[in-house]
């Protein structure tokens, strides 16, 4: 009888490994609008894997913080209340200072490069650093800079007294060392908090300022490469750990510094973009630094840079050499800033 079914599944083109693979439905998780670029970048994994695996892993996209809060997603990737999170690791100081390295001030310059040089770097840290989840991939998104409801921000010293939102929390670091205030919220509250004055200014990237509505409460707008986020795939692993070799293959396949490139390189071309749209809106003024102003402000961002050494070295990671690396693997894909 054995014999009979398995010349009857050879016969039907299935292995018996195959035969008895579990289907799956994952439950893919973001806290941005079905209308931001990373909707469409979180479909395509879902389908890259879909057909990698045979149709046996399907998924689901649940956008716009429906299963949990933009800060939440890291545990509920952890907790297997969503299969697969977006998250933001700057959005919770301190608890991954190894990948904060990304979002030193004046790194990097191209949203597709930095992110296949990003993802290539912080794999051998990601295991120990993100341990709770299966890391998948990381990336960025274009650099970018202040934009302000109240006042044009030039130099440094321009930020004494103002209350900012920043994107992370190495910008969150940088605001209070140079005199101002932070006020923490998520991306989809930004545009409330500023336009009912809790916040003045805010660090965001050109396309998502349109596509959240703040340029409607901002003005002044800062056209220099200050900063960029660092954001990431995760996975819970007991979900991962269900799965067949194959299964976990079309996972793996999927979870790589290629795959991080075709998720930054679409949101990057989406955020660069959005600098025409404010340029073009009447009640914007969009201004560049001087080379003189641009040297203070790397001027200023240099503490960032020993804060994160002090952070990582206590996790028993060598600053200096994790640095270099960084940077080579930047230069390697093209997008050190200069």
């Amino acid at each position: 009888m054995r014999m009979t079914c398995l010349a009857l599944l050879f016969a039907a083109g299935v292995t018996p490994a195959l035969a008895q693979e579990k289907n799956f439905e994952l439950k893919l998780s973001h806290w941005v609008p079905a209308s931001h670029p990373l909707q469409k970048s979180l479909e395509d994994w879902a389908a890259a894997v879909e057909k990698d695996s045979g149709g046996t892993i399907k998924s689901k996209v649940f956008p716009a913080q429906q299963l949990g809060k933009a800060f939440d997603h890291y545990d509920m990737a952890r907790d297997g209340i969503a299969d697969v999170t977006y998250i933001n690791p700057g959005y919770q100081p301190g608890r991954f200072p190894i990948i904060a390295a990304g979002e030193l001030p004046f790194l990097m310059s191209d949203a597709k490069g930095g992110s296949m040089a990003l993802d290539e770097w912080y794999r051998k840290y990601a295991a120990k650093e993100m341990k709770d989840v299966k890391f998948c991939l990381a990336f960025i998104h274009s650099p970018s800079s202040f934009h302000s409801r109240t006042k044009k921000i030039v130099v440094p010293d321009d930020i004494k007294g103002m209350k900012i939102r920043p994107a992370h929390a190495t910008m969150a670091n940088f605001v209070t060392s140079l005199g101002g205030t932070n006020v923490q919220s998520s991306a989809p509250e930004v545009r409330d908090i500023i336009e009912r004055g809790v916040a003045d200014a805010v660090t965001f990237p050109w396309g998502s300022l349109v596509l959240f509505g703040i340029d409607k409460v901002t003005k002044y707008d800062m056209e220099a490469p200050l900063y960029v986020t660092t954001f990431a795939f995760v996975m819970n692993k007991a979900k991962y750990d269900q799965m067949s070799d194959r299964q976990k293959k079309a996972i793996d396949n999927n979870c790589s510094t290629e795959a991080a490139g075709k998720v930054g390189e679409p949101w990057g071309k989406f955020e660069d973009a959005g600098l025409a749209k404010v340029k073009a809106e009447s009640n914007h003024e969009v201004y560049k630094l001087t080379p003189e102003q641009t040297a203070l402000w790397k001027k200023a961002s240099e503490p960032l840079v020993k804060t994160w050494g002090e952070a990582v070295k206590k996790g028993g990671v060598d600053p200096d050499a994790a640095m270099s690396d960084l940077r080579a693997t930047l230069k390697k894909y093209k997008a050190l800033a200069d």
